[in-house]
């Protein structure tokens, strides 16, 4: 299980939340167009069938699209946004080794973005895509 403590490196955010420690993935801000999310799938990620959980898969995909998001207006990737909308699609089994999702913006305005996202195994396999809408979180709300 990955530690408890948030870890500083440049251009890599580490435990800042508890799903994120809970699950432990690592969200990666280095490319200000595309958000990702590396998860390293052991046993505690699998479901009965010995696949990625489906659960888990969004909640990469639901990530890497927010970090995207965040990045148009946050070089750090940490200004929030909300998930308007989000639909999943399961293409492909997720097995261990890592997983990468990777968020792009497709369109959208100044407080409400369209952007879709994949997850892809180490291997290069497609495991699930996403679309959705995302809201820029207003300063006075935060």
């Amino acid at each position: 299980m990955p530690s408890q403590q948030p870890k500083e490196e440049a251009g890599f955010i580490y435990g800042e939340t508890g799903t994120q420690r809970l699950v432990g993935y690592v969200v990666d801000v280095r490319d200000p167009a595309h958000g990702r999310c590396y998860l390293d799938v052991t046993d505690d990620h699998l479901n009965r069938h010995g696949a990625l959980h489906g659960g888990i898969s969004v909640t990469l995909l639901d990530n890497a699209s927010g970090t995207t998001g965040s990045l148009t207006v946050d070089a750090e990737g940490k200004a929030p946004f909300l998930t308007v909308s989000m639909n999943t699609q399961f293409v492909g089994s997720g097995k261990r080794g890592r997983m990468t999702a990777t968020g792009t913006v497709t369109g959208g305005g100044r407080s409400l973005l369209f952007i879709s996202a994949e997850l892809r195994h180490e291997d290069g396999t497609l495991v699930a895509t996403s679309t959705g809408v995302f809201k820029r979180v207003p300063q006075e709300k935060l």
